[in-house]
């Protein structure tokens, strides 16, 4: 069975193909929240209230009929769980540790898959792309999260959100044209 297929059988209370579900995703989904927070509690935490949210709320996945996946759709609720405990950590006024920047051995599989999914041209054109400018398209087009959603991803204000993704999408043009 694909991962549609399991959402369906866990909206049908399998336990088994939860388990399934759980363990094909939950390396990858880890690994994700993980470059966007550095703080193992969180991201344990945010694991748990993904998957308890995907156990209670499998029926609700329309899947194909939305043109979406069940990776995207877990991925959609692991990040909005994830801009949730951020706004919780922020009210409680304990800051979350930066992410420090690892020297990486190699690049990311998903920043591999982005690559290869892309033309040359745009493929380039993003690698080009500052770093803040490349997070910002990231997390607002390929993560779908809105502008409030990625400023408290990112730590950053609205604004300052809604500027560089006017200068990514300028550069982007430019390097495109």
């Amino acid at each position: 069975m694909n991962e549609d297929q399991l959402v369906r059988a866990v909206a049908r209370g399998d336990r088994a193909a939860f388990e399934e579900l759980y363990r094909r995703t939950s390396p990858w989904l880890a690994v994700r929240l993980r470059r966007r927070c550095a703080d193992e509690q969180v991201v344990a935490e945010v694991m748990q209230e993904t998957y308890l949210a995907v156990w209670r709320a499998a029926g609700s996945f329309a899947g194909a009929a939305v043109d979406g996946t069940a990776v995207g759709w877990l991925w959609t609720i692991a990040a909005r769980r994830l801009v949730d405990a951020f706004r919780k950590r922020a009210r409680q006024a304990r800051p979350l540790p930066a992410v420090e920047a690892a020297p990486a051995a190699a690049p990311a599989a998903e920043d591999e898959v982005l690559a290869g999914a892309l033309s040359d041209d745009v493929g380039g054109a993003l690698r080009d792309l500052a770093p803040e400018l490349r997070q910002v398209l990231q997390a607002m087009v390929l993560d779908g999260l809105t502008v409030r959603e990625t400023a408290v991803l990112l730590g950053v204000p609205e604004g300052t959100v809604k500027t560089r993704v006017r200068r990514a999408r300028i550069a982007m043009r430019e390097a495109l044209s």
